[in-house]
């Protein structure tokens, strides 16, 4: 089957699985088991009650980037969603780290293998009080309102325009073990790695179900009942295009110290007579420079290139 092809009702299920092996998890996502033969997807999905033109969208626009949420369930979108969270939070997210424990060296001697297990542990808080906050507000609103029942001081767009992808720190750890972690031959580690890069894949097409097909969704039905949507300003997050050299000038070295230290950035002003805009403005030269854009990263390339000792950093 070409990859381009958009999946139809009448296609049989397993060639789409061969087509695409990441609809694995879209099948496990909507309850649909597996043993289905050679039945079609409309077959499968009503032996699973399960809407075949909601599992539809979502399987097309994950194999072919195709944006269609006409017709779509809301109600079984949004269980699929929440089994989506219920993957990472219960079983992905926690056997990587059990799987990066056995791959790295926990036990205390290595500075650089613990910052990276407390950078990872961060993440996963964020992750957490991410989809807790869109099983509890985001999809208890949607819910409310395919009854019926309007929150006059809330929208959909409220979400969209605040929602971030939660993939990209998981990128970036993936990049700092790549680039700092020195050891040869520890083949759990490359397979904790394609772990990661495998969950970083499926956390970017999850948070795109989200923003493509969930909350165009969302908002027809908004529409559809007469809801004022609040205008709110888009902040474009693209990175600026800007060639900046490599080398770190002795300051920036100076603040990436600090900041591993846990100071903040008053604090790194008062110590450095310089202002806050100063530092914010190095800060963000420094992140540039390094591709590095969190307080755990630059702490783990502290330690990694001597700038600051295990002790100087609070490990609370």
């Amino acid at each position: 089957m070409d990859l381009r092809h958009k999946y139809k009702a009448s296609d049989k299920l397993k060639d789409l699985i061969s087509d695409n092996s990441l609809l694995l998890m879209v099948l496990n996502r909507f309850g649909i088991s597996l043993g289905f033969g050679e039945k079609s997807v409309k077959e499968s999905c009503d032996a699973q009650n399960v809407d075949v033109t909601t599992f539809l969208a979502v399987a097309n626009f994950i194999s072919n980037q195709e944006k269609d949420f006409d017709g779509i369930s809301l109600a079984s979108l949004i269980e699929y969603l929440k089994q989506a969270h219920i993957f990472f939070l219960d079983y992905n997210l926690p056997t990587i780290r059990r799987r990066l424990i056995e791959a790295i060296d926990c036990s205390g001697k290595d500075d650089v293998a613990f910052l990276i297990l407390r950078f990872y542990d961060e993440y996963v808080v964020e992750v957490r009080k991410h989809m807790e906050y869109e099983d509890k507000k985001v999809f208890t609103y949607v819910e409310r309102l395919l009854s019926g029942i309007k929150d006059p001081h809330y929208c959909i767009r409220t979400f969209a325009d605040k929602h971030n992808n939660m993939d990209k720190k998981l990128k970036e750890l993936k990049d700092i073990i790549i680039r700092y972690y020195p050891e040869q031959g520890n083949n759990s580690l490359t397979s904790v790695l394609f772990d990661i890069i495998n969950c970083e894949q499926d956390l970017s097409l999850h948070c795109q179900v989200e923003d493509l097909l969930f909350v165009p969704a969302v908002e027809k039905v908004e529409e559809s009942a007469d809801i004022v949507e609040h205008k709110e300003l888009i902040h474009d997050n693209r990175a600026e295009n800007m060639e900046i050299s490599k080398a770190l000038s002795q300051r920036e070295r100076e603040i990436i110290g600090y900041v591993a230290s846990g100071l903040s950035n008053k604090e790194i002003a008062d110590k450095l007579c310089i202002s806050i805009h100063t530092v914010t403005t190095h800060r963000r030269n420094i992140s540039n420079k390094l591709q590095i854009h969190t307080s755990a990263g630059l702490t783990i390339y502290a330690i990694v290139h001597k700038l600051v000792s295990l002790q100087d950093i609070k490990l609370t």
